[in-house]
């Protein structure tokens, strides 16, 4: 399985890229080597019982037996075990001959140097960063972000060490999302930190993927793990945020209020309950709005004379 990038993206001819390693079946590989140690200790045997090796007979055998065991180092040199979840990066003399990622027991050249490299899936969360938001607030973010290896190649050769490179790039990409939005819109509208989660975790999700390309990497998802205003403004936000809330709700309990004066003298003029004059009807509504406005239980007054005395 070779990693491939987006055909729009700018990619250096000199890059190396992932491609299959050459490989045989280890475990006929195995096998020989076994035989080879076999046949060298009978060999070596047969010498014993002979008496020595001086003879000629004796000597030939010692040689054959020593060219089989050297041989069956360098067969067992070559044997590389995969298991799943891993690849293995070939080099020879300095130079890459591919990728092993089928799991199981393979055999490549026994002078190549085989490196490990994990492809499972990963979990980066970041540290807490102090940022100003696009308002000049400072905030507290972090974010956690699934990625894992797709191009070994790239991931061994094109960074010095991939994994610290994905940390460095995922806390820039996480401080350059943060300083780009507001931490709230104040009902503007516009896209905010608090009020627009999913869309700032998908773009965050995309500039992490552009920033660790040349690692070979790639992002699986990334989300959001802390979201707040540092402490020194804290409590004024909160504040500021509860009287925006009081507010909003004030708006609309005078809004309500006033539908409801409005049905009530509708009422009262279509089942003609009784006749109010423009000074009735003001004295009417003014009262509604204090009973229906009022955050405590109001307390009726009976009036005994008329409205004009």
């Amino acid at each position: 399985m070779t990693g491939q990038l987006p055909a729009n993206s700018t990619q250096d001819p000199r890059q190396v890229i992932e491609r299959e390693a050459w490989s045989a079946p280890g475990v006929l590989v195995l096998f020989l080597g076994i035989g080879m140690v076999m046949a060298a200790g009978t060999l070596m045997g047969f010498g014993v019982v002979e008496g020595g090796w001086t003879t000629a007979g004796p000597t030939a055998r010692l040689a054959v037996s020593i060219a089989l065991l050297i041989a069956a180092e360098v067969t067992f040199n070559g044997l590389t075990a995969v298991v799943p979840g891993e690849a293995r990066v070939v080099q020879l003399f300095g130079r890459y001959h591919g990728t092993i990622r089928a799991s199981g027991l393979h055999w490549v050249n026994p002078f190549a140097e085989r490196r490990k490299v994990s492809t499972r899936v990963r979990n980066l969360e970041t540290a807490i960063a102090k940022v100003n938001d696009a308002d000049g607030n400072p905030i507290e973010i972090a974010a956690v972000v699934v990625w894992r290896v797709q191009d070994t190649a790239m991931a061994i050769y094109a960074v010095d060490d991939f994994t610290h490179f994905v940390a460095i790039q995922t806390e820039t990409a996480v401080r350059h999302t943060a300083s780009s939005y507001p931490y709230d819109n104040r009902g503007s509208g516009a896209l905010s930190l608090r009020d627009n989660a999913e869309e700032i975790t998908q773009r965050l999700s995309a500039e992490i993927t552009d920033r660790v390309r040349p690692a070979g990497v790639t992002i699986i998802e990334s989300r959001l793990t802390r979201l707040s205003y540092a402490p020194e403004i804290a409590q004024a936000m909160l504040r500021e945020q509860q009287a925006s809330a009081v507010v909003a709700a004030r708006q609309r309990i005078v809004e309500g209020a006033v539908g409801m004066v409005e049905l009530a003298l509708q009422r009262l003029q279509e089942r003609d309950v009784v006749e109010l004059d423009e000074e009735r009807k003001a004295a009417m509504v003014s009262n509604l709005l204090v009973v229906l406005c009022s955050e405590q239980a109001t307390q009726p007054v009976v009036n005994t004379g008329s409205l004009y005395q």
